[in-house]
């Protein structure tokens, strides 16, 4: 099988086109027509996304445990990590974590050698890679190419968009498919590419890099520099001792030239010859399913409950340093209404110390979002490859959190319940810790909605953090339910607010039962129902106990609402790019093409020639 070099290919070949790119024609695999998520083709991104807690050795198993099929043993999946590992030459960096904001991890370059390590793991036929030796040292892209050609030679098809490499890098190439403007301008065997270019009058200078040359004659952002470096009179490109007066050209007469070399020469019969036998090949019946060549899901939920448990466990930002936050908050609160007792500002007192909690406290979510927009582009980048599904991540999500957000919750709430002196009892301390509980859980999945609709991290906290303040203000925090406007505040917000149903479920538990001092001496003492229904406008009869109930439905609606963003969010933005794409194309075919003025030449400033001569060869560049 050969390993394709393509200088510009757009990556319509794995379905991934921008919403504003039409694509026609068909994509055929072995005869039949490409499906979108065909798992024989594999692509790796000029990004690469990890979890920086992890090690390189990690990333790679639990990729396999996703992956490969069930019906390998864990044995045979780490043989398999170990081969993959040792043929890009990751061996020696296998136990080093990927890193992050506070992990020192591996280079970049080690990093694009485990991106194209994840993809080849499951052996596919077809392996897409976008610029895989972008930002690489020479010696590193020669060792990624060879580690690709070697692959190649094992019987799959490598095909390479990169631009700019080596000569040692293009020699490793077996074809070369060059294109501009949507027009193939060659395409065949890489080492015939020189001759192809000379034959059609362009050929290669000696000292110059054959990819270089061949690009310089079909990009024609090279005329609009040396067209600006002219007339700001900073070059003289125009010397008369470097023009070839017969090759007097701008790129795209030598562009169309190529092109119209290549429709009549004999590479273009091959390619349409073998393209026409492709077409006439029967569909042939698929050997096995995608679900016999992937892990079983139950297999998936479980690597991915416990990758994302190991990577929250090590990132100290994740969870613990929000852990150490709610605490020292919850003892800077504590001893502010330190025992906070059951006189007549003791009421008041009790207010403010649950607007605290519920509504300034909680907001500690946020400082997850970082986080969770990690995760986000690690679980984009799998969902593209057919890793797992949508439903798996929100669940396994969910699972691995769990524990630190029971962790926090009771943790700060006991510190708080004990120093503060709320209404005692172990049933009141399990409502505050549960209730506590629902309210930081239903905080974090409105962080997880936000960071799935937002495209960075600064939009995220910025909306997150609005999200939160609007959600408190029909709390009781600052005016009384009752007191509120009908339309929009009362109705409906008042009941989507998961900070009022939190504050008015612990009003309850803990004044219902209570007796507090009157304001004036000697008056009879003020029940805690009476003080809930006069004082905060708050039915004592409603058993606490719905509005937990409340608060645990907002929390399953949220990660409803997690799961839709997450399924159906690309969808949605690309009709809506193809909808604003289509209305571009038609307001530009309406538009009167824009007249272009011939530069004018003259002594000082001649007109730029892109085409000159070196080294004695007639060739048109310089």
């Amino acid at each position: 099988m050969p390993i394709i070099y393509i200088l510009s290919f757009p990556y319509f070949l794995k379905g991934r086109l921008p919403a504003n790119v039409k694509m026609s024609g068909d994509v055929i695999l072995n005869g039949n027509k490409r499906r979108l998520n065909c798992r024989d083709i594999s692509y790796v991104t000029r990004e690469d996304i990890f979890l920086g807690a992890l090690t390189v050795r990690e990333t790679l198993e639990y990729s396999a445990q996703l992956r490969l099929p069930s019906t390998m043993t864990k044995d045979d999946k780490n043989e398999v990590v170990e081969e993959t590992l040792t043929k890009m030459g990751l061996q020696d960096c296998a136990e080093n974590n990927i890193g992050n904001w506070h992990l020192r991890g591996i280079s970049n370059g080690e990093k694009r050698r485990l991106s194209i390590c994840i993809e080849i793991l499951t052996q596919p036929h077809v392996l897409l890679l976008d610029e895989p030796t972008s930002g690489l040292d020479s010696a590193s892209s020669f060792f990624v190419i060879w580690a690709l050609r070697n692959i190649a030679h094992d019987g799959r098809i490598v095909i390479c968009s990169i631009h700019q490499p080596s000569s040692d890098v293009f020699n490793l190439f077996n074809d070369l498919l060059l294109l501009a403007g949507g027009e193939t301008v060659y395409f065949g065997e890489a080492k015939m590419a020189v001759k192809f270019f000379a034959d059609a009058g362009f050929p290669c200078p000696t000292r110059k890099n054959p990819p270089d040359h061949f690009l310089r004659c079909v990009n024609s952002d090279f005329d609009k520099v040396v067209t600006a470096l002219t007339m700001s009179q900073r070059i003289n490109y125009g010397s008369s001792s470097s023009l070839n007066s017969e090759m007097n050209l701008t790129t795209d007469d030598i562009k169309g030239k190529l092109i119209n070399e290549y429709k009549s020469s004999q590479f273009s019969t091959n390619a349409r010859k073998r393209i026409q036998e492709l077409f006439t090949l029967q569909e042939k019946p698929a050997t096995k399913s995608s679900k016999e060549n992937s892990s079983t899901w139950w297999r998936q939920l479980r690597t991915l409950i416990s990758r994302s448990s190991l990577n929250m466990s090590r990132d100290i930002g994740y969870y613990w340093l929000r852990s150490v936050f709610y605490i020292l908050v919850g003892v800077s609160a504590g001893s502010f209404f330190f025992k906070i007792g059951t006189n007549y500002q003791a009421i008041w007192a009790r207010g403010k110390c649950n607007g605290f909690i519920y509504g300034l406290m909680i907001c500690l979510s946020i400082g997850g979002i970082p986080f969770v927009i990690e995760e986000l582009q690690v679980f984009r980048r799998e969902r593209l490859g057919g890793h797992y599904g949508d439903a798996l991540f929100v669940l396994s999500n969910f699972l691995s959190s769990l524990p630190f957000v029971v962790a926090m919750a009771f943790s700060s709430g006991t510190i708080l319940y004990c120093m503060v002196k709320f209404h005692s009892g172990f049933s009141h301390y399990l409502y505050f810790c549960l209730n506590l509980f629902c309210s930081i859980a239903v905080t974090e999945g409105t962080a997880l909605i936000v960071a799935a609709l937002v495209p960075n991290l600064l939009m995220g906290i910025g909306a997150a953090a609005g999200v939160m303040v609007f959600m408190m203000m029909p709390s009781l925090l600052f005016r009384r339910l009752v007191d509120l406007p009908n339309i929009f505040w009362r109705y409906p917000m008042s009941y989507l607010s998961y900070a009022a149903w939190s504050v008015q479920g612990q009003f309850k538990n803990d004044m219902i039962g209570l007796e507090f001092d009157p304001q004036v001496p000697g008056e009879p003492k003020l029940k805690g129902e009476d003080v809930l229904l006069y004082m905060y406008g708050i039915n004592p009869k409603i058993s606490k106990w719905w509005d937990l109930a409340a608060l645990a439905a907002l929390f399953i609606c949220a990660r409803v609402i997690f799961y839709m963003v997450v399924k159906y969010k690309e969808r949605a933005s690309f009709f809506t790019q193809r909808l604003y794409a289509k209305a571009n194309f038609q307001h530009h075919a309406k538009r009167a093409p824009l007249r272009k003025e011939p530069l004018i030449s003259s002594k000082r400033h001649r007109t730029h020639n892109t085409l000159a001569s070196q080294e004695g060869l007639g060739s048109p560049l310089p």
